[in-house]
């Protein structure tokens, strides 16, 4: 079954398409209110760590660098992609974040990261 892992921003509108929308930054979206974000569930700890963070905000990394170094804190774990595993199994889900430049984020390290985990 193919599944589809879309990638939005918290300040997009909508889409029909979503799936179940998930939150995937460590802090919460500045400007938002959390009555007002649609979403799911929260997975913080899905997120890069507050270093790692700061050290690519600080461009102290390369994408590359980055990328692996996240990479290697996801691998860390395992029940706390549970929540996110089942919700993909079942159909769509949307990642989403406050980063301006999606592409060069996060997220789509962590999309490709839980298409292997529903490889295996």
């Amino acid at each position: 079954m193919k599944h589809n892992i879309n990638l939005a921003r918290v300040y997009d509108k909508v889409n029909p398409n979503d799936g179940v929308r998930i939150l995937a930054d460590r802090l919460w979206p500045r400007g938002v209110k959390k009555t007002d974000l649609i979403y799911d569930f929260w997975a913080k700890e899905l997120t890069p760590s507050s270093n790692l963070r700061k050290s690519w905000h600080q461009k102290e990394l390369t994408f590359k660098e980055f990328g692996k170094a996240y990479t290697d804190e996801l691998s860390m774990l395992n029940e706390e992609f549970t929540p996110l595993l089942e919700a993909a199994k079942k159909g769509d889900i949307t990642l989403l974040s406050s980063v301006k430049d999606i592409q060069n984020s996060h997220l789509p390290i962590l999309k490709n990261f839980i298409e292997k985990k529903l490889e295996k």
